[in-house]
C-alpha cells in the first residue's frame, strides 16, 4: 500500500475530523458572508438611494467573484499548496468585509462584495479538496456532505444575527461582525490547518517527507511503514506528464470526457438549485397559491435543504456516492413534476417541498464528494474549481432564463418541467461519468499500480484509485 491507500482504508481519527471540521467552519462563514447583504439589502438600498436593477447588480457581486476565484485560485492551489490559498482566500474574505462596512458609495459596496466573493471561492474549492483528501473513503461522502452543509447553516445563523446587529449598529455591524469572524478563524487556521498530503506527495521536496511522516503519525499510522512507502512513491520516478494547475491538462488524454461530463453534471445540478430556491415562492403564486401559501412552501424547500447534504452523506456511507447521487438527481427531477399539480392538496405539497429541498441539496453534496475523485493531486484544485465555476454559470443562469420565459407567457408547470429536464441531463452526464481509476501510461497525474501487482487481489480492490482520494473497497465504492 500507499499512503493514499492506507488513509482510504483506515479509520478515521479525531485528527481527520477536526480537520473535517475547520473546513466546515469555513463554510459557515462564507455562508455568512455571502448572504450578508441579502440580509441587508434594504437598508443599504436605503442609504445609498438605489433602484431595484443597481442593487440586483450589488447582490450579484459576490456571486460572480465566487466563480472566478474558483477558476483563478483553483489552478493557484495546485501550484502553490492548498493551505497557503486558503490562507489567502479567508483573508480576502475578512477584508472585503471590513471595506463594505466602510463603503461611501454603492460603487465601493459592489467592489468588495466582488473580492469577498473571490475568497470565498477560494476557499469553497481547497477547502472541498482537503475534507476529500482527509477522510477514509467509507466516510468521505457523509464528510463532504457535513460541510457542504455549513453553508446553509451559515446563511441562516447569519439571518437570525443580522437582525439583532442592525437593530444595535446599524447595516455595517452585520459585515464587521463576519470580517472579525474570518480574521478570528484566519489565525486559527494558521495554527492548525495541514497542507493537502497528496499535494506534499506530489511536490516531493526534501522537506516535505517529514511533514507527511508527521501527519501520518497524527492519523495514527505505523511510521516505518509509511517510510517505507514513501521511499518507492512512483511519484518522483514517472514522467511529468501534468504540470500542476495547468488548465489545458484537463482535456489530456481520458480527462477530457471526464471533464466535460463533470462540467455538464455542475451546470445543470447547480441549474436547477437556483430555480427551485430563486423562483418557487414567485411560481407558487403565479400558479394560484396565496402569497402567505407561497412562502411558507418556499421555506419547506429551504427545510429540506437543511437536511439533505447529511442525508446524502449517510446514503454515500452505504451505497456507491454516484449512484446515490444519480438517483437524487432522477428524483428530484420527478419531484419539481409533480409540484405544481400537488399544490391542489397542501399537505402533500409541503412534503414534496421538503423533497425538493433535500434532495437538491443532497446533489451539490454528492458533486463536491464526486469532483475531487476524478483528477490526480497535480490537478485536483484545477479541475474541482473549474468544474465549480462552470457550475456558477449555470447558478447565474437559471434565474435569468425563468425570468424570461416567464415574459414569454410559460405557466409555472411548464417552468418546472423544463427545468426538470436539465436536472434528468445531469443525472445522465453522472450516469456517464467514467469512476475514478488509473489512466493510461505516461498521464503522470494519476497513481502507478504497483502495489496491487506485488500484494494480490485483497489489496487489488483498495488500489483501483490510489491517487483520487476513493478507493474501491468490499464495504463501499465512492
Amino acid at each position: 500500500m500507499d499512503l493514499r491507500a492506507r488513509i482510504d482504508a483506515a479509520p478515521m481519527t479525531s485528527y481527520q475530523w477536526l480537520i473535517v471540521g475547520l473546513c466546515v467552519v469555513l463554510n459557515i462563514l462564507d455562508g455568512f458572508d455571502v448572504m450578508a447583504l441579502a440580509f441587508t439589502a434594504a437598508a443599504v438600498g436605503e442609504e445609498f438611494q438605489l433602484s431595484g436593477s443597481v442593487l440586483g447588480l450589488l447582490l450579484s457581486a459576490a456571486l460572480i467573484g465566487m466563480a472566478v476565484g474558483a477558476l483563478v485560485l483553483g489552478p493557484v492551489a495546485d501550484k502553490v499548496g492548498r493551505r497557503p490559498t486558503v490562507l489567502v482566500s479567508v483573508a480576502l474574505a475578512a477584508i472585503g468585509p471590513a471595506l463594505v462596512a466602510i463603503s461611501s458609495s454603492a460603487l465601493e459596496v459592489g467592489l468588495w462584495r466582488f473580492v469577498t466573493g473571490l475568497g470565498v471561492g477560494g476557499v469553497l474549492v481547497c477547502t472541498t479538496v482537503i475534507v476529500s483528501e482527509y477522510s477514509s473513503a467509507r466516510w468521505r461522502g457523509l464528510a463532504v456532505s457535513i460541510y457542504a452543509a455549513g453553508f446553509g447553516v451559515g446563511a441562516t445563523l447569519g439571518g437570525l444575527a443580522a437582525v439583532t446587529l442592525q437593530e444595535g449598529f446599524g447595516w455595517r455591524g452585520v459585515f464587521v461582525a463576519g470580517a472579525l469572524l474570518s480574521a478570528i478563524v484566519l489565525v486559527v487556521l494558521i495554527a492548525v490547518l495541514p497542507e493537502s498530503i497528496d499535494f506534499l506527495r506530489v511536490r516531493a521536496r526534501s522537506r516535505d517527507r517529514a511533514r507527511i511522516s508527521e501527519l501520518a503519525r497524527r492519523m495514527g499510522h505505523d511510521l516505518d511503514a509509511v517510510e517505507s512507502d514513501l521511499a518507492r512513491d512512483p511519484h518522483a520516478a514517472r514522467d511529468d506528464a501534468a504540470a500542476a494547475g495547468r488548465i489545458g491538462d484537463l482535456f489530456r488524454g481520458a480527462r477530457r470526457r471526464r471533464t466535460l461530463l463533470l462540467w455538464a453534471a455542475f451546470f445543470c445540478t447547480m441549474f436547477g438549485f437556483y430555480f427551485a430556491n430563486s423562483w418557487t415562492p414567485t411560481l407558487l403564486e403565479a400558479s394560484g397559491l396565496s402569497r402567505e401559501q407561497s412562502a411558507n412552501l418556499g421555506m419547506m424547500v429551504a427545510l429540506g435543504g437543511a437536511v439533505g447534504s447529511v442525508l446524502f452523506g449517510l446514503c454515500a456511507s452505504r451505497w456507491p456516492a454516484r449512484t446515490v447521487l444519480f438517483c437524487f438527481l432522477l428524483l428530484s427531477a420527478g419531484t419539481m413534476t409533480v409540484l405544481i399539480a400537488a399544490t391542489a392538496f397542501m399537505p402533500v405539497a409541503f412534503v414534496i417541498g421538503i423533497l425538493i429541498g433535500a434532495l437538491i441539496n443532497g446533489c451539490i453534496a454528492g458533486l463536491y464528494t464526486l469532483a475531487p475523485a476524478q483528477y490526480g493531486p497535480r490537478l485536483r484544485s484545477t479541475g474541482v474549481g473549474w468544474a465549480i465555476g462552470v457550475g456558477r454559470a449555470g447558478a447565474i443562469l437559471a434565474p435569468l432564463a425563468a425570468g424570461a420565459l416567464m415574459d414569454l407567457d410559460w405557466t409555472p408547470a411548464q417552468l418546472y418541467g423544463a427545468v426538470a429536464g436539465v436536472v434528468v441531463l445531469g443525472a445522465v452526464a453522472v450516469f456517464l461519468l467514467p469512476r475514478p481509476a488509473p489512466e493510461r501510461a505516461g498521464d503522470a497525474d494519476e497513481q502507478l499500480r504497483t502495489g496491487a501487482a506485488r500484494t494480490g487481489g485483497a489489496v487489488q480492490d483498495s488500489l483501483t484509485a490510489q491517487d483520487s482520494p476513493t478507493v474501491q473497497c468490499p464495504s463501499t465504492r465512492v
